[in-house]
């Protein structure tokens, strides 16, 4: 298992999907796509609350997809 953090979960686009750490230094208005393939913009991303954060269910196919990694 990589030392660095490679994946960030963000509640987006209806539920709370799992990015490559990449996404987050995508520019604003570039569409960035979850391990899931859910695509959100980039902005989307940043300035989220601990209430969106709750509200948001875990995406299941984000977390199998990271769960079958090496």
């Amino acid at each position: 298992m990589s030392g660095y953090l490679t994946y960030v979960w963000r509640p987006v686009t209806g539920g709370r999907h799992a990015f490559p750490i990449a996404a987050t230094k995508s520019p604003a208005e570039d569409t960035v796509e979850a391990y899931c393939g859910a695509e959100a913009e980039a902005s989307e991303l940043h300035d989220r609350s601990e209430v969106d954060w709750v509200r948001e269910q875990t995406c299941m196919d984000c977390w199998h997809v990271l769960a079958a990694q090496p």
